[in-house]
């Protein structure tokens, strides 16, 4: 994840909620992508850092554990930038720029400069990121599917050019997650930090009910007796992925379909069932924030044994390039 700002509950849906039961059947690696967010927001790198070390204590928080995965930095495994720089030799500028989400990120983020070859060569650094460590699978969104597509194609290209008879890197398969997307609170189809219409893990109990309260919902039912739309409606769609009483979904989905509850009901007991969801998130969170020495020692700790696995699977690369000089 790239530390660009607060974690929200798009994160724990579209990734964190799939992270933490792999930890239990693979092998993991997750690392703060600090490399990644200079790509959009190097103009500003005040809050990196911290950000970093929240987005961890939020990991954390949501259950996953470093003594069970590797949680490591991305900028403290340079292995990472040398396989970066490898891979862009054998790689076609145009499959860079046909990546979906180039053309996208340029049109949403109108007000930063994305012109850069680091933003550009985006999707080839998460090819290294993920070629480095053997990757077999990668939990993604589905916005995410054809970046790692891209890096499929390129692990075959390297192979194809320096194989010979043998990978020397994997192509890795994508383990899709199964609520990819959660709307915006205004409505929009993606909750994003840049748009800001979001509810942040750390937010407090009150700025939940807040942010719930003025939430984009069927803008044609302006009195609650007049039949309302479910699909499609923010709200319900936060219900289904966050409140476990489905009777009581399915009873608001009912009444408000045929105009006999209105949206303060539907809102508090959203609101209500988001906190009860996110207290125990909250409460380790700040447990970990409550030892910043500790949770510095396990990122280092975490980049050095990817850095051990990095050194090892460059050795491999530079053989294979025949450009090892011992």
């Amino acid at each position: 994840m790239r530390p660009t700002g607060r974690l929200h509950l798009g994160h724990l849906v579209g990734a964190l909620g799939n992270w933490v039961p792999l930890q239990d059947q693979y092998d993991c690696f997750y690392f703060v992508a600090d490399w990644h967010a200079l790509t959009s927001d190097y103009a500003d790198t005040s809050q990196l850092t911290a950000y970093a070390y929240e987005n961890v204590a939020d990991w954390i928080g949501a259950g996953l554990d470093p003594e069970k995965s590797t949680f490591f930095v991305q900028s403290l495994v340079p292995e990472h930038a040398e396989l970066y720089l490898l891979l862009s030799m054998v790689v076609p500028v145009p499959w860079l720029e046909r990546v979906p989400t180039y053309r996208e990120q340029q049109e949403t983020l109108r007000d930063k400069d994305l012109s850069s070859i680091g933003f550009l060569g985006y999707p080839l650094l998460q090819t290294a990121d993920v070629a480095m460590y053997d990757a077999q699978f990668v939990p993604v969104g589905e916005d995410q599917v054809a970046h790692l597509e891209l890096a499929r194609e390129v692990v075959r290209r390297f192979n194809n050019v320096f194989g010979a008879d043998q990978k020397v890197l994997i192509e890795p398969q994508p383990l899709l997650t199964t609520f990819a997307r959660l709307p915006g609170l205004d409505g929009d189809k993606k909750m994003s930090k840049s748009l800001g219409n979001t509810i942040h893990l750390s937010d407090t109990a009150d700025d939940v009910k807040k942010k719930v309260m003025r939430m984009y919902t069927d803008p044609k039912r302006v009195r609650a007796d007049i039949p309302g739309t479910v699909e499609g409606n923010p709200v319900f769609t936060y219900h289904d992925a966050f409140n476990p009483d489905t009777g009581e979904v399915e009873d608001l989905k009912a009444r408000y379909r045929a105009g006999t509850v209105g949206d303060v009901e539907v809102k508090t007991k959203l609101a209500r069932a988001l906190n009860a969801h996110l207290e125990p998130i909250r409460a380790r969170r700040a447990t970990v924030l409550a030892q910043p020495d500790r949770l510095k020692e396990l990122l280092f700790e975490g980049s050095a044994r990817a850095r051990g696995a990095a050194r090892q699977t460059m050795a491999r690369v530079r053989d294979a390039m025949r450009i090892s000089y011992r």
